[in-house]
């Protein structure tokens, strides 16, 4: 009997300040819970970890630092928060080498691993870089080293690996270096 009086004195309360039910209602709904202060308070701790590791720890590295501090919660959910407030981690992808099935057509060893050489352009060596990098992704930097010197002669670098990459470091090359006849070029026959 209480609670109808109870609902029949909001009824008679919400027509005097002339506002619908629904509203009053909706305003005590508005009073957030224990677990949603709860739930505030670790959002509030996981983006103050987030920043003071400058935006590159993920889910992983916020639990173990929440568990350092006495936190209990759950990886999973500290996922769930951090998807919530939009908190990505800087993930690197790992390196996966294409597998061509196309054989490769073998030449002939000209060095038989004989990487000394008695002067300069003799012999050089080529060879192309798998570099990451945030904005671009997997990026390829080809050099030539003269065997001699030690010291790279030429490059280009590329956020793809074709054809025209090797030509434009072979490019650079010959426009250092005075290119004469008998110089070996020796590459590992990849891509």
């Amino acid at each position: 009997m209480e609670k109808y009086k109870s609902k029949y004195t909001i009824m008679l309360i919400c027509k005097a300040l002339k506002f619908p039910r629904s509203t009053y209602y909706k305003a005590l709904l508005a009073v957030p819970s224990k677990r949603q202060m709860e739930a505030d308070n670790l959002k509030a701790e996981i983006r103050k970890i987030y920043i003071d590791s400058k935006c590159r720890y993920g889910a992983p590295k916020i639990y173990k630092a929440l568990k350092a501090i006495g936190k209990n919660i759950s990886l999973k959910r500290i996922q769930r928060y951090m998807f919530s407030m939009g908190l990505p981690s800087i993930v690197v992808k790992k390196f996966r080498p294409y597998s061509s099935k196309s054989s490769i057509e073998e030449k002939e060893n000209l060095l038989n691993r004989d990487f000394k050489a008695n002067g300069i352009n003799q012999k050089w060596c080529t060879d192309i870089t798998y570099i990451y990098t945030i904005k671009e992704g997997w990026t390829y930097l080809a050099t030539v080293m003269d065997l001699y010197s030690r010291k790279i002669i030429g490059y280009a670098y590329e956020t793809t690996m074709t054809l025209d990459l090797v030509v434009k470091v072979l490019e650079n090359v010959c426009l250092n270096v005075k290119v004469t006849k008998d110089i070996i070029l020796h590459s590992n026959l990849g891509t």
